[in-house]
């Protein structure tokens, strides 16, 4: 990669040039004859034909108008288009909606073409489209919809194909062309791990097929497919790779979310029934409740509490189950008191200078010999992060397969500190004998800006860093990082939002800010009773607002 995109003009092609050498190293057995075919007749054109493929497919939306693929480093773009059209990668007769010709034309285009109707000068091109579509329903080309007007109009044909090859290569379809120019601007900096020739995130050609499956599933929802019919086509999916079992599991959690908010309960429950996502099992029982199988609700909570799924699930049913027992006419159950936390109220005064209720406090609490940071989530999770560095960014099988991942592919899956126990066990035990502190002093000067799924380079000055190595106990991170490892998923969430450090007792306190009506949080109560259990500082700050009146 260049050290500026800017240098090279035709940085993008070589960008693509590199995808599609990757996909024949590492896919070469999942690539089907078609793509194979794009790849060798794609190496086989003109430089200006490549770059101005490229310069389309890496723009938003399939139909591109000639005259603005204009581009010094292609040169006469028309030219370039010719072995396009030839080989059927682009066309030009491709059938226009009048929602898509609105969005290509601009207004006095738009009056010209529809000249005879005389359009409202002063109106919208919302309210004319509005007008036209009843006199024009259907689909016409280019050229018939503006016969006069001097510019083509190029559709893009191949875009399900370019969009595999994308997916191949990030491992998913969030990730798009513009990664690249990133990374060459140094916008994003990632870590640079070991990538074996035979890593890829999928494996199979049917798990290429199947990702697109579950994906248009996804989309035929979102547009407002009947949920039957989503239905039956997940149903009627299967897979051996867990990744993709998961994805599936995630839809259908959403499916039921759906089933819920129509307040269809059989629905639902239906849909839960056959999902393993975490959380359905909770969502199952709260839709019996909510259908009156009261009895049928209890025993999947007694079910769930022998063997929770995780400490979210323990917590909520420990709020579920006594009410399920008493509408089932059961005696009352004692419930367990919460451990007390430290109260701290502050009246404080409206400022008007658009503050957070948590600045406020910041503000109100800091003093020189005791500084306070506003870090919520940032802080443990960046100190876990530079210490932890060498085992989440193991190039263990699996992990990584392209240069542009924050993180491992793993990091929310059961095994991911299993497979690194003991890469985790080593840097943890620096905690135990005080290394901890040159190597997290070391990482941060190294890795400086590199993306990581934990560390939250915005948030940590050398300040910061320095003041939490002085002041909070290695017992204490040690804590925390293990928790953090149970189940990242839940723990990296939720830690308050304050940290209060006196430096020169070497002793701190973390706050956790709640403005007027705010409530605490069931991941934030989960945090705050770890710190009351392991006896580490915490107090919650509630915050009224002074009446400024008299």
């Amino acid at each position: 990669m260049t050290s500026n995109p800017l240098e090279n003009p035709l940085y993008y092609l070589h960008n693509f040039q590199q995808v599609l050498s990757w996909l024949e190293l590492r896919y070469a057995d999942v690539l089907t004859d078609a793509e194979q075919c794009f790849i060798r007749d794609f190496t086989a054109l003109a430089q200006p034909s490549q770059a101005l493929l490229v310069r389309m497919v890496m723009r938003k939306g399939r139909h591109f108008r000639l005259g603005k693929l204009s581009y010094p480093e292609i040169g006469d773009s028309a030219r370039a288009l010719v072995p396009l059209l030839a080989l059927g990668w682009v066309d030009e007769q491709a059938p226009l909606s009048l929602e898509e010709l609105f969005g290509l034309l601009h207004k006095a285009e738009l009056q010209q073409a529809f000249k005879a109707l005389a359009l409202p000068a002063k109106a919208k091109k919302s309210q004319w489209l509005e007008a036209l579509q009843a006199q024009h329903p259907q689909p016409q080309a280019f050229g018939q919809w503006c016969p006069e007007l001097d510019d083509r109009l190029l559709s893009l044909t191949l875009m399900p194909l370019c969009d595999r090859l994308r997916l191949m290569f990030f491992g998913n379809l969030y990730q798009d062309w513009s990664e690249f120019v990133l990374a060459d601007l140094g916008i994003y900096s990632y870590e640079k791990v070991e990538i074996s020739a035979d890593a890829r995130g999928l494996r199979s050609r049917d798990d290429v097929d199947g990702f697109f499956y579950l994906h248009q599933c996804q989309e035929g929802f979102e547009a407002g497919d009947e949920l039957p019919q989503v239905l039956e086509r997940i149903a009627a999916f299967s897979t051996a790779n867990p990744w993709l079992e998961k994805r599936r599991g995630k839809l259908l959690f959403l499916l039921g979310q759906h089933g819920e908010r129509l307040a269809d309960w059989a629905l639902a429950r239906a849909i839960y029934q056959q999902c393993a996502y975490p959380g359905a099992r909770l969502r199952l029982i709260r839709v019996l409740e909510r259908s009156e199988e009261y009895p049928a609700a209890l025993a999947l909570a007694e079910q769930a509490a022998a063997a929770p799924e995780s400490a979210a699930e323990a917590q909520q049913l420990l709020r579920v189950m006594p009410r399920l027992r008493r509408k089932l006419g059961g005696p009352p159950l004692p419930r367990t008191a919460a451990r007390e936390v430290q109260r701290l109220d502050l009246q404080l005064p409206q400022d008007g200078q658009g503050l957070s209720v948590e600045q406020r406090v910041q503000l109100h609490l800091h003093q020189p010999e005791g500084p306070v940071h506003y870090v919520e989530n940032s802080l443990i999770n960046s100190l876990f992060g530079l210490l932890c560095w060498p085992a989440v960014f193991a190039p263990l099988p699996g992990a990584f397969f392209h240069p542009f991942q924050r993180g491992p592919v793993d990091l929310l899956s059961e095994d991911f500190h299993e497979r690194r126990s003991a890469l985790f066990q080593g840097c943890l035990a620096e905690l135990d004998d005080g290394r901890y502190r040159d190597s997290i002093r070391q990482r941060f000067a190294e890795k400086w800006g590199l993306q990581s799924p934990f560390v939250f380079w915005g948030a940590l000055t050398e300040e910061l860093l320095e003041q939490a190595l002085d002041c909070l106990p290695a017992e204490h991170l040690k804590h925390w990082f293990q928790r953090l490892l149970l189940d990242i998923r839940a723990n990296r969430a939720g830690m308050p939002d304050l940290i209060q450090f006196w430096p020169e007792e070497k002793t701190y306190r973390m706050i956790e800010v709640k403005g007027p009506g705010d409530r605490l949080q069931d991941n934030q109560l989960r945090w705050l009773d770890f710190c009351q259990e392991h006896r580490m500082p915490v107090t919650v700050c509630y915050v009224q607002w002074q009446d400024c009146e008299g």
